[in-house]
């Protein structure tokens, strides 16, 4: 295919999908909130076939909302308040400490020289970190976007891979396994991530049934050891890098932190704000904080001591064009809730399977709501839209409540497999520049597919045996 005739069909398919859209029977909406609907779908397709990058397609997306009437600027704006969204913008922020004191490179060099033995070791080795902080950490964008990239990133850099020509040598797979790797974290613990305790109460409220936080981590254990095992092997067979024998970067890594020498004054300066913002976050439950005002409390303080300038904020663009396209999908998502799609969507699935087994059912059900998250970038407002009319059917269809809660809770946090934009850290490691799109989203379904094999087979037989059923 031409240069032009790629451009005209990169153009083109978002056009065909409002429109298509359009034809469809839409008995039951208002024409405002089906054009909105032919609006979002153009734009979820744009950011598939890329005729202009993401921000730019959000800012001409946004004027031609209001213009078309289909929501107000107030509204267009809104999504741009989401405490998530600025927290990612402090994630860049804050990796940007660790770049420029060469801290980062510090601690990867570490670990490369104590675990670089095979780049899976590495991979393996981030997915552990991420469980070992995840039980008290309730936010996957503070831990996977704010702790553990800025790490990653530094550690492909000692093998010499940057975004671009150099990211297959070792950075695509590493970036790739933080990202698949943490939403498997995010589904193993009730405290792992935002929408889990959401999840526990309308289980409460839906069926007075009581999902803790120890029976979700009982539960969540024996699929979440197998997926997580399974999950960074099939990430390395699917983003295969070129380094394989590494032991020589165990070497160059000792040599290298001896050049370094000690500790800088700045290197000592980030290592102590970031660790009070790594207790912060831990702690956030019992000092009442979120997660995103910590992030901004640890950008100030590397402001005040100089470790950070005004100028360096400034330049800063991952953190801005996450910002412009980002804050616009969480709009438009929650434009979408509002206009009752999501619930009409979950209606209607529930016919379909009315009168199947309640096991059947429940796995029709959890496919559905799975790959549903394609039209969402939060997985708070997934669960808030979709999860109560599920959860309310598969009981009613005479499924064990916390079977039930159980099986969308997980797939609550393993949804966002998919896409670049499903979750908080999505788009940080997503806009580190080393995984294409293309690439994103063809591994992402295909973890998605081993997630359903693993979680829905192996976590019905283990509820059984702990007596969920």
């Amino acid at each position: 295919m031409s240069e032009s005739h790629s451009a005209r069909w990169r153009w083109a398919a978002p056009l065909l999908a409002a429109g298509v859209v359009w034809l469809l029977p839409h008995t039951g909406f208002a024409p405002r909130n089906w054009g909105f609907l032919c609006l979002f779908a153009a734009t979820i397709c744009a950011l598939i076939t890329r005729p202009l990058p993401a921000g730019s397609v959000m800012v001409i997306v946004i004027p031609v909302g209001v213009l078309l009437r289909l929501f107000t600027i107030q509204d267009a704006l809104s999504g741009y308040s989401n405490v998530t969204v600025w927290l990612i913008v402090a994630a860049f922020l804050f990796s940007r400490g660790f770049v420029q004191t060469r801290l980062g490179e510090r601690i990867a060099y570490s670990i490369v020289r104590k675990v670089g033995r095979s780049p899976l070791r590495l991979g393996y080795s981030i997915a552990l970190a991420d469980l070992v902080m995840a039980p008290m950490t309730p936010s996957n964008t503070a831990r996977a976007g704010g702790v553990l990239f800025p790490i990653t990133v530094n550690v492909a850099r000692v093998f010499g891979s940057e975004p671009g020509p150099t990211a297959g040598r070792i950075g695509a797979f590493l970036m790739t396994t933080l990202y698949q790797a943490d939403l498997v974290v995010s589904a193993m613990f009730l405290t792992a991530t935002a929408p889990n305790p959401l999840v526990a109460e309308f289980v409460r409220q839906g069926a007075g049934a009581k999902l803790s936080w120890t029976t979700w981590a009982m539960a969540a254990s024996v699929p979440g050891v197998v997926a997580l095992a399974a999950v960074p092997y099939l990430v390395y067979r699917l983003c295969p890098p070129d380094v394989t024998d590494t032991t020589a970067a165990q070497t160059l890594a000792a040599d290298r932190l001896g050049e370094m020498g000690p500790l800088t004054r700045p290197e000592r300066l980030v290592l102590v704000i970031f660790s009070a913002v790594l207790v912060m976050w831990l702690a956030s439950e019992w000092i009442a904080l979120s997660a995103t005002t910590i992030a901004w409390l640890g950008v100030a303080m590397l402001l005040l001591t100089r470790v950070l300038e005004w100028k360096d904020i400034l330049e800063e663009k991952g953190a801005w064009d996450a910002l412009i396209w980002f804050g616009g999908l969480v709009m438009l998502s929650t434009q979408l809730d509002k206009a009752g799609f999501p619930q009409a969507f979950a209606r209607a699935a529930a016919g379909y399977v009315e009168g199947w087994p309640w096991w059947w059912a429940l796995v029709a059900l959890v496919v559905l709501y799975t790959y549903a998250h394609y039209a969402f970038a939060s997985l708070v407002a997934h669960v808030t839209a979709m999860f109560p009319a599920f959860f309310a059917a598969m009981v009613g269809f005479g499924a064990p409540p916390l079977v039930a809660g159980m099986a969308f809770g997980v797939f609550s946090s393993l949804n966002a497999a998919m896409t670049h934009y499903g979750t908080g850290p999505a788009p940080i490691i997503f806009g580190g520049g080393y995984v294409t799109q293309g690439r994103w989203w063809r591994v992402g379904f295909l973890v998605s597919l081993l997630h359903l094999a693993i979680w829905l087979p192996i976590g019905f037989l283990w509820w059984k045996a702990i007596g969920l059923w």
